[in-house]
């Protein structure tokens, strides 16, 4: 497995690793999706001989945020260690940020206890905060 980064030149694989997953938000307008990739802090991807199999994408300013925008694997590579090491990869470049964030869905057991057994935690520690989204 080879990790790299990569941009929007790989739109079609990108967006078969969302259809392959049913990330169902992703696949209505592939040029909007070029472009959020155009606009994205750092992208890494995982490649099996040569073929795109999973990424994480990120955006931020690189100093006080980043936010882990996608972390996505190919059904079939699952389970496989890949979307660990792009998360190492990350935490790694980004360890001097101040704030690093991610958000899955709550009741999403799979991805919970992943992101708790690589060190993240779904606590702000102690840290004084609330979080507001607006649902689209």
């Amino acid at each position: 497995m080879e990790y790299k980064e990569f941009g929007s030149e790989k739109i079609d694989e990108i967006y078969a690793i969302y259809e392959a997953n049913e990330w169902e938000s992703y696949l209505n307008d592939k040029e909007r999706l070029k472009k959020a990739f155009e606009k994205s802090l750092y992208v890494l991807g995982a490649f099996d001989e040569g073929k795109l199999v999973g990424f994480v994408r990120c955006v931020g300013d690189d100093e006080y945020i980043v936010y882990v925008q996608d972390l996505i694997v190919l059904p079939d590579h699952q389970r496989q260690g890949i979307g660990r090491r792009l998360m190492e990869e990350v935490l790694k470049r980004y360890e001097k940020v101040r704030q690093f964030v991610l958000i899955t869905d709550e009741d999403d057991e799979v991805s919970n206890a992943f992101y708790k057994a690589i060190g993240l935690s779904d606590t702000c520690n102690g840290y004084p905060v609330n979080h507001y989204f607006r649902g689209n």
